[in-house]
């Protein structure tokens, strides 16, 4: 079992290796489509897994074109971590998709608004306003049952 700052270590050696791999090494064009980011990176504390967390800009179908590259890239990524980090055995890659900076960005959105409508008088402080999110839009729509 390695200590916790030997895992925080490989864990980071890690997500630069694959961010340069990224970049430069993957040549699946599937992988190019979204705009990819490494978020985060998971190492057990045997050093067997690495969970790699991936940030991807774009639709829903470059999400799922970019974590399919990732998939079968995973070989190749393995490969290469072996002959970049010096590990007694390298680990399993998994790619786990983040999708928090979007939810973050959303939350952020929602509080913006909110506060703008507070400014502007529009909520009313008497009562509760039931909010829930629109589907189609980043906005918050007050539902009819608290108009009655």
């Amino acid at each position: 079992m390695a200590t916790s700052r030997r895992v925080d270590r490989v864990a980071e050696l890690i997500k630069r290796e694959v961010s340069q791999m990224l970049l430069n090494g993957i040549k699946d064009d599937r992988v190019g489509v979204g705009m990819v980011s490494i978020t985060d990176v998971d190492v057990s504390g045997d050093l067997q897994h690495a969970k790699i967390y991936v940030s991807i800009y774009g639709s829903d179908d470059a999400r799922e074109q970019t974590m399919a590259g990732l998939k079968s890239a995973t070989g190749y990524v393995r490969r290469e971590l072996g002959q970049r980090i010096r590990l007694r055995r390298t680990p399993e890659v998994v790619f786990q998709e983040d999708r928090s900076i979007e939810r973050g960005t959303r939350v952020l959105s929602l509080i913006n608004r909110l506060n703008r409508d507070a400014e502007g008088g529009t909520l009313s402080h008497d009562r509760p306003a039931n909010l829930a999110p629109d589907d189609d839009e980043d906005e918050m729509e007050v539902s009819a049952e608290d108009e009655a």
